[in-house]
């Protein structure tokens, strides 16, 4: 099993939702708005108050943990219809997961995503 991470433009959000939607096996999503800032940081200049030392971008995160076999899959979905060819495009993150535990049903592993 393997944790996704997608870290997305937010115009970009809808176009990958669609795509995603189309892989039958695909269990779910948890998508998240949040901001950061990548190589480009924001600098300090001065007068600016603490909250505005940083210039963050927000973005969109969507997280998922599926079965082995699907990975590929989704890396090509996601790059895909998240491209604009521009910085700021985003990041895929895929790690190994050791369990899962389904709190309704206690199934654990596979069967639990």
């Amino acid at each position: 099993m393997k944790e996704i991470k997608a870290i997305i433009r937010h115009s970009k959000l809808w176009d990958v939702i669609t795509e995603l939607n189309k892989i039958s096996e695909l269990p779910g999503v948890t998508i998240s708005e949040i901001k950061g800032f990548g190589k480009s940081r924001g600098l300090p200049d001065n007068g600016k108050t603490n909250e505005e030392i940083f210039d963050f971008v927000h973005k969109t995160k969507i997280e998922m943990v599926v079965k082995d076999n699907l990975v590929e899959n989704i890396l090509y979905v996601i790059q895909k219809s998240s491209h604009t060819g521009n910085p700021g495009d985003g990041k895929i993150f895929v790690v190994n997961v050791e369990d899962v535990l389904k709190i309704r049903t206690n199934e654990r592993g596979e069967l639990a995503i």
